[in-house]
């Protein structure tokens, strides 16, 4: 069982993680959603497309830019489309 933490919080716990360029990739349904909140950040990968963001929030926290997603991506990526992964502030293990 793979799990992401953020300050004493489980963020996701999966089983099914997919492993891509050394970050796992959670699904979305493993992934606890009360802690995201939507980014206006992107950046884009030649091969994966166009990652879109999360900030990770608790009640008095707050990591910038910590999760993304590809809900779009590109042919070689679509094993990955709307799993989550996470920025090295985020405990995976």
């Amino acid at each position: 069982m793979v799990k992401a933490v953020w300050e004493n919080i489980i963020l996701a716990e999966s089983d099914n993680t997919v492993i891509v360029e050394g970050n796992h990739y959670f699904p979305p349904d493993d992934v606890k959603k009360e802690y995201l909140v939507e980014s206006d950040h992107r950046t884009r990968c030649p091969w994966k497309g166009l990652a879109h963001y999360y900030h990770v929030m608790s009640d008095d926290k707050k990591s910038e830019n910590a999760a993304w997603t590809y809900p779009e991506p590109k042919e070689k990526a679509r094993h990955i489309r709307d799993h989550i992964a996470f920025a090295k502030d985020i405990k995976v293990e």
